[in-house]
């Protein structure tokens, strides 16, 4: 079998997907940046992105806009869909913003 044979975007899935199953990347564990692993691995932004993208679709890890990616929790989600954990992903940030705003409520009473 030729090197060609693995995409590079296949190489990076492949060595997150059997960290994180192996139990050496927990879950919430933020993962390296676009940038970083672009360096680490030798590849193009874009090809990184693909990679995520396909951890993503797997269930193995989440995005946050603006904060980076992040290890799902792997307890039971091999019987959860992408749209299950893409959910669960928005019910986390709608909580989070609900708390900023529920903070900026009280300090502007003060």
């Amino acid at each position: 079998m030729s090197s060609e044979a693995t995409q590079p975007f296949q190489r990076i899935v492949q060595d997150y997907s059997e960290e994180i199953r192996q139990g050496r990347l927990v879950a919430g564990t933020k993962l390296p940046g676009i940038r970083e692993l672009s360096e680490e691995y030798g590849v193009a932004t874009g090809t990184v992105q693909r990679a995520l993208a396909e951890l993503r679709n797997e269930g193995l890890i989440y995005s946050h806009q603006g904060r980076g990616s992040f290890v799902s929790d792997s307890s039971g989600s091999d019987d959860q869909d992408p749209t299950t954990l893409a959910i669960k992903a928005l019910e986390s940030q709608v909580a989070e913003l609900r708390a900023r705003l529920d903070k900026l409520e009280q300090g502007g009473d003060e």
